[in-house]
């Protein structure tokens, strides 16, 4: 899909989300050629939404075309590796993931792209924390409970995933290691199987995106205990952190943001940070994704590569200690 700067002034409505942006115009900006942002997954699912809202933006502010490209597979090492060795000219960027840049390059051992080396970091955009939610026929009301469950039964208790070495399988595999319990992974091929299988009372708990659940726990079908962020949720502001329900040390929230092949001209990157800044500062993003259980949000190159270099080291040892694989 191809965003012109002249159709950005109208609004664009994304399934349901409506994402409209007040014309703030870069007064020099430094690409004159239409951008491609890659995505690293198949349209429609909650990245490629995300990014449209970004591909929005960026023609918005940046006064040019913003063309989408969707490249899946892999675990969105394809989309990652084909960034990798464009041109840094600031007409290439990659939505990226926390799996992208920090799981993948534990799982994936001849993984032809280095998400330190081969990229320049523009700005985090997305915090996506996940919730623990258990099928409510369970006797499970808090991260306590679920942990004295999955100790009196060791092995029987089951958490499902979009896939093996996903953020979600990983969300899991690091409550076990944390708790020092013993669940039974089920992967499936995304979220809608293991959602339908969560309310029938196949699959005991997930670790997930909100919004996939919002519906069935507030019907009563899916029981919401706590979050994996180190902060509450505005919008759940009731509902604990696993870190403050005796796991203090465990924290996940799914990042995303934007990146650059490696080599990107300083003058660029400022351009393009400068409208990202401005794009997830407005007003309409922040209801529009504090309404589907995101967090919008900014960051500078440096902070942005910290966080990259400090999830690696943690990704690592937990696909090493739990013996995570993708097979």
């Amino acid at each position: 899909m191809r965003y012109s700067f002249n159709a950005c002034r109208r609004s664009l409505v994304l399934g349901s989300i409506f994402l409209g942006f007040k014309d703030f115009a870069l007064s020099a900006p430094m690409i004159k050629k239409t951008i491609r942002l890659i995505v690293p997954f198949p349209p429609g699912g909650a990245t490629d939404i995300m990014a449209r809202g970004i591909a929005q933006g960026l023609a918005n502010e940046l006064e040019q075309s913003v063309i989408v490209e969707n490249k899946g597979g892999a675990g969105g090492s394809i989309a990652a590796e084909f960034v990798a060795h464009a041109t840094p000219d600031g007409t290439t960027l990659l939505f990226t993931t926390m799996g992208i840049m920090s799981i993948n390059p534990s799982l994936y051992p001849k993984l032809k792209y280095d998400p330190i080396k081969d990229y320049t970091p523009i700005s985090l955009t997305h915090l996506t924390p996940r919730v623990v939610v258990v099928n409510s026929s369970l006797p499970i009301k808090t991260v306590a409970d679920l942990i004295a469950y999955a100790q009196s039964k060791p092995g029987q208790l089951t958490y499902g995933s979009a896939g093996n070495g996903s953020s979600s399988h990983l969300s899991g595999a690091l409550f076990e290691s944390l708790a020092k319990i013993n669940l039974l992974h089920i992967p499936y091929k995304g979220s809608a199987l293991l959602l339908t299988d969560l309310i029938a009372g196949r699959v005991s708990m997930a670790f997930d995106a909100y919004a996939v659940y919002e519906e069935h726990i507030k019907s009563g079908k899916l029981r919401l205990i706590a979050i994996t962020s180190k902060k509450r949720m505005p919008w759940l502001p009731n509902t604990p952190t696993v870190s403050e329900s005796g796991l203090p040390s465990y924290e996940v929230a799914n990042w995303l943001g934007v990146v650059a092949p490696a080599g990107l001209p300083s003058e660029i990157g400022k351009s393009i940070h400068t409208a990202l800044v401005k794009i997830m500062s407005s007003n309409s993003m922040k209801q529009q994704l504090f309404e589907l259980g995101i967090e919008p949000t900014n960051s500078t190159t440096d902070e942005f590569i910290a966080i990259i270099q400090s999830e690696n080291i943690k990704w690592a040892e937990i696909v090493k200690k739990m013996n995570v694989s993708i097979d």
